[in-house]
């Protein structure tokens, strides 16, 4: 079974698809995998954060320096929190060890 994606990651991956030369709202939603009630409410929240904007000349969004630092940001966190739930896991383990160790 898989995991849900947290608010951090669906925002993560709206810019990473928007990232490097911008995209229009059909390319967000399939490079995102999100459905279109989805891509809507995360796509007004990351244009009111600035994370994006929409160039009208383009006819795209692009991301800006704030949503570049967000995802800078992002994959530290994500790093991070990746190294801390395997440390938890392991922790989990050792207890369970432990406890096997005590019981009659």
């Amino acid at each position: 079974m898989g995991s849900y994606r947290s608010r951090f990651d669906i925002i993560a991956d709206i810019l990473r698809v928007v990232k490097d030369n911008g995209a229009k709202k059909t390319q967000i939603m399939y490079g995102a995998n999100l459905s279109y009630r989805v891509l809507t409410r995360y796509l007004n929240l990351v244009l009111d954060a600035c994370l994006i904007k929409f160039e009208s000349g383009k006819r795209c969004y692009v991301l800006t320096a704030k949503g570049r630092d967000f995802l800078q940001r992002y994959r530290e966190y994500s790093m991070r929190n990746r190294h801390l739930e395997r440390q938890l896991k392991n922790m989990h383990a050792e207890r369970k060890v432990l406890e096997e160790l005590c019981s009659i």
